[in-house]
């Protein structure tokens, strides 16, 4: 997909004395005092705004906060914590700027923040009006929130249309290089690892994903319809039984491409779902009917851990256990490992595989880590992102 990427305008000499307006995701977590408690996406954001800044321009940055009221900013929805940090990091003040749709006044070499995004009446519903609005403010569009990019929004898509030039962000560009590196043109083998609590939230990834990977390892409550599917029993463990038929067909796919979905041959299991419960290793073939599976079983995690080593490409998207508790963690953690080990390109993405990577400290190891949650979610689906479908129209318009 052909984008403009920023970073090619700015070594063009064509971003200085320009006005600039980057669309950022700073929407970070805070506790109930309004502090911060972790920045990954504020410092993912910095390469930009550095990049504007050093190019000479005029530069406008904002973000949504929360789920703030269209209409009503409260303090609680402010981006004044967001705007003290980044001062912080940059090391130079970033004023706030409310009321900002009918002008912003910034010079080259400046920068501001201006207020949440989604207070903006008509911003989730890509009003025209506002999205021209938002378009005269700049000479230069930048989207670099790909944690956005599934949303066709006024601040996402809208102004997108009407800017005189709207481009890719650097973390907006080196996501859809990831995506593309992985899914479109992907060094074989090529390994996905889909889990999670349901099969229904994720199905028409795994379908997609079906026609395309040459190993499909399932974990979590997806594992265990899975399993049933497969003719095996999982007890009182969470599963979809209603959707066996759509598992079948996923595994269907698979076998008649000549690939596979490995069912687990081993499984943890306990009693109840407890960090304190007693974890015993079954086979997967002698799970009682009072018991519940929380992670693969050792014989499981290391044929899957050899697959995953000899990969050439690899996408995850979930942990395979119940990882939080310590008892029940042992399978994502040798999968991590294997991930980390392997000489593969490999993309994560998905909050649950966030955590498990800081948790195994393997952050370094991994090929590309994505910062979208849905829009991750959405690319393994097939989709087009809005973002990068009009940002590809504006690239040849």
């Amino acid at each position: 997909m052909s984008v403009i990427r920023f970073a090619d305008l700015c070594a063009q000499g064509r971003v200085a004395g320009q006005r600039v307006f980057i669309r950022a995701d700073l929407n970070v977590p805070q506790d109930a005092d309004g502090r911060i408690t972790e920045d990954t996406r504020i410092r993912a954001s910095l390469p930009c705004i550095r990049l504007a800044l050093d190019a000479g321009a005029a530069v406008m940055v904002t973000s949504h906060l929360g789920r703030p009221t269209e209409g009503t900013l409260t303090p609680a929805d402010s981006l004044a914590p967001v705007a003290q940090r980044l001062a912080e990091l940059l090391g130079r003040p970033v004023p706030l700027l409310a009321n900002w749709t009918t002008g912003v006044t910034v010079k080259p070499g400046e920068l501001v923040l201006l207020e949440n995004c989604r207070v903006n009446v008509g911003e989730k519903k890509n009003n025209e009006a506002l999205a021209r609005q938002m378009a005269g403010l700049c000479d230069i569009f930048v989207h670099d929130a790909f944690g956005t990019a599934h949303r066709a929004e006024a601040s996402t898509y809208g102004i997108a249309q009407f800017a005189p030039v709207a481009c890719a962000g650097p973390l907006l560009a080196a996501e859809m290089d990831a995506i593309t590196l992985a899914l479109a043109s992907p060094r074989r083998p090529l390994v996905a690892i889909v889990a999670g609590s349901k099969v229904s939230t994720k199905l028409t990834i795994l379908q997609s994903l079906a026609d395309k990977v040459d190993q499909l390892i399932v974990g979590g409550g997806i594992a265990n319809t899975f399993m049933l599917a497969a003719g095996l029993k999982i007890g009182k463990s969470l599963a979809e039984p209603d959707l066996l038929p759509q598992a079948r067909a996923v595994m269907a796919a698979m076998t008649a491409r000549g690939a596979s979905v490995p069912i687990p041959t081993d499984v943890v299991t306990a009693k109840a779902f407890a960090a304190d419960a007693p974890a015993m290793v079954k086979a997967a073939h002698e799970v009682a009917d009072d018991d519940l599976i929380l992670d693969i079983g050792p014989q499981t995690a290391a044929r899957l851990a050899a697959q995953l080593k000899a990969a050439g490409t690899i996408v995850w998207n979930g942990p395979v256990g119940v990882f939080e508790f310590a008892a029940f963690e042992q399978g994502t953690r040798v999968i991590a490992q294997a991930i980390a080990e392997s000489s593969a390109f490999s993309i994560a993405g998905g909050g649950d595989t966030l955590a498990a990577i800081a948790k195994y400290g393997i952050e370094q190891q991994i090929g590309y880590i994505s910062t979208g949650g849905g829009a991750f979610l959405e690319v393994l689906e097939g989709k087009t992102l809005p973002a990068f479908e009009i940002l590809s129209q504006r690239a040849v318009a």
